[in-house]
């Protein structure tokens, strides 16, 4: 079913217009980081790696806690719906894209979702819990839902050098856009029992903190699965414990 719904995504014309367009008001217009496909597909790949590492550790997907989706399929389903929607949004405009995004998926998946077998009240089940992600991405606004938090973090940590390179090429020369160019990679792995998520963000100046305190971060005390995840930076100086604690280790 997922390897189904990926492939519809990514033929799919409005979809992939969206995105489209989506870059061009972020990167071109704002000088924003990618928001097009190359950032969904990151931002997917990402979420359903801490969702598998969330259910080794026996817990369990809210969606199928609550009935909402049937089977782990159908919570996947949740996670690489909305990681491909949470920016299109801003093929209207960047401020409030969350919400417009949400509004806009609707319909696309009243298109889709039948596509891979979802219909009637699962239809409208799964495609609720969609939209409740993809405006939940917001920095401000709480996930109710393990699939909706790991999309918000997933989407926090699309951050690697080569991501920022384009602003900074056009022109960005702010502190969002230095910090971002000193972060080389970032590393998601399993942690231990008490908090099952471990991420690295590996950087070559110290620069690159200013982009965990005002992206990544903001992401993670809102997405609802704060408490099982920490975060590690890596510089040619030092290894820290950064979140939950900026404590040395």
């Amino acid at each position: 079913m997922l390897r189904s719904a990926f492939r519809i995504l990514e033929e799919d014309d409005e979809v992939m217009e969206m995105l489209k367009i989506s870059n061009i008001m972020a990167v071109s217009r704002l000088r924003y980081n990618d928001h097009g496909v190359t950032h969904a597909k990151i931002v997917a790949g990402t979420a359903l790696e801490l969702l598998d590492i969330l259910m080794n550790s026996k817990i369990t997907p809210t969606t199928l806690r609550d009935g909402t989706a049937k089977s782990i399929d159908e919570a996947k389903l949740v996670v690489l719906f909305a990681s491909y929607f949470h920016d299109i949004g801003n093929a209207v405009h960047r401020a409030n894209h969350e919400f417009i995004g949400a509004l806009l998926a609707k319909d696309i998946l009243n298109r889709l979702l039948p596509k891979i077998g979802i219909t009637d009240r699962k239809l409208i089940a799964l495609r609720q819990e969609i939209m409740h992600t993809i405006y939940a991405t917001e920095y401000n606004v709480k996930c109710l839902t393990i699939e909706c938090g790991v999309v918000k973090v997933g989407d926090g940590l699309d951050m690697a050098e080569g991501r920022a390179r384009v602003p900074y090429k056009l022109g960005k020369l702010d502190m969002h856009a230095l910090s971002a160019i000193s972060i080389k990679k970032v590393e998601v792995e399993a942690g231990d029992s008490g908090r099952p998520i471990k991420i690295v963000v590996y950087m070559d100046e110290y620069a690159g903190v200013f982009q965990l305190e005002e992206v990544l971060i903001p992401k993670i005390r809102t997405s609802g699965i704060g408490n099982y995840i920490v975060v590690y930076i890596h510089t040619p100086k030092r290894f820290e414990k950064f979140y939950p604690t900026t404590e040395s280790i």
